[in-house]
C-alpha cells in the first residue's frame, strides 16, 4: 500500500545550487531524496511547495513523496536528519490524502527578505541577509509596494527563463518594516513568478534609495516590460516563510520567523 507523506523543511540554501535536482547532485532536493532512499529502501522522488533559487533559504519548505514501503512518521524527521547536512533539517512529517500535493495544493506562499541597512557589509550574517549601505526610506517604499497589490500581469518582474503558463499573479500583501538596521520585505501570494520577490525588491529598494518616485514602480508593473525594472536583487536575505493548505490536510502552521538571525 503506497502512503502519501508531506515534510515541512528548513534549510541555508548558501550551499546548495537551488532546490530542484541537477547533473551534479548538489541540489537540496537531491541531497533530501538520497536521505529519503536510505530510510524507505527505495528511491523516493519529492514534489515541492516552492522551487527556491541557489542561495535562497527556506524556513517553512513543505514536499510530499509516496511512501512504497511504511515507516513510523520519526522515522522521516530523525531517520532522514541523520543523513542530511547539517544545513537541511526536516521538521515535521505527516501522513496525507492521497489528492495533496505540495505544490497545487498550495493557497498562499509566503516569503522574507531580509536586508541589512548599515554602513558596513555583514560578517556573521553574510549569506544569511542581504545588505545596503546608503540611507532608506522604508515609508516611500511601503508606499510604492501598494502599487503591486491585486491580481496583475507581473512580466516585468519575471525572470526570463519563467517557465509559468501565465504571469499574472494575486499579490495580497507586500510591507517594508524596520527593526534597527534591520528591514524586512514580506510578499505573500497565491503563487509566484521566477525571480518575482527578488525583483519586486530590487524595484523597492531604488524607490527606498531616492533614485525614483514610488509611483514610478507602478509604470514598471503597467509596462509589463522587464527592461525598464530594476535589476534582480541578491537571493542572501530570502526565505520561503510559509505555505498554507486547506486545513482538511491537517498540516502544522509554519512556525514564526521574526528575524535572520
Amino acid at each position: 500500500m503506497v502512503e502519501r507523506v508531506a515534510l515541512g523543511l528548513e534549510y541555508d540554501g548558501r550551499a546548495f545550487h537551488g532546490w530542484q535536482t541537477q547533473p551534479d547532485g548538489n541540489t537540496v532536493q537531491d541531497y533530501l531524496e538520497r536521505a529519503l532512499a536510505v530510510i524507505h529502501g527505495a528511491p523516493a522522488r519529492t514534489v515541492t511547495a516552492g522551487r527556491t533559487d541557489a542561495g535562497v533559504h527556506a524556513s517553512a519548505q513543505v514536499v510530499h513523496f509516496d511512501a512504497h514501503h511504511s515507516r513510523p512518521l520519526q522515522a522521516w524527521v530523525r531517520g532522514v536528519n541523520a543523513h542530511l547536512p547539517d544545513s537541511v533539517s526536516v521538521l515535521w512529517a505527516r501522513g496525507v490524502a492521497e489528492d495533496f500535493n505540495a505544490r497545487f495544493s498550495a493557497q498562499e506562499r509566503l516569503y522574507r527578505y531580509f536586508l541589512l541597512n548599515r554602513p558596513v557589509r555583514p560578517a556573521l550574517l553574510a549569506g544569511r541577509v542581504g545588505w545596503m549601505h546608503g540611507p532608506i526610506d522604508e515609508a516611500a517604499m511601503n508606499i510604492a509596494a501598494a502599487y503591486l497589490l491585486g491580481s496583475h500581469d507581473f512580466s516585468a518582474f519575471r525572470a526570463a527563463e519563467c517557465q509559468a503558463n501565465s504571469p499574472i499573479r494575486e499579490l495580497r500583501e507586500a510591507s517594508v518594516t524596520r527593526d534597527g538596521e534591520m528591514l524586512t520585505f514580506q510578499f505573500r501570494a497565491n503563487a509566484f513568478l521566477h525571480h518575482q520577490v527578488r525583483n519586486m525588491v530590487g524595484g523597492l529598494l531604488r524607490v527606498g534609495l531616492g533614485r525614483r518616485p514610488p509611483e514610478w514602480l507602478a509604470e514598471v508593473l503597467e509596462g509589463r516590460d522587464r527592461t525598464r525594472a530594476a535589476a534582480t536583487f541578491a537571493p542572501d536575505g530570502l526565505y520561503l516563510a510559509g505555505v498554507r493548505y486547506d486545513s482538511r490536510f491537517g498540516l502544522p502552521s509554519p512556525p514564526p520567523m521574526k528575524s535572520a538571525g
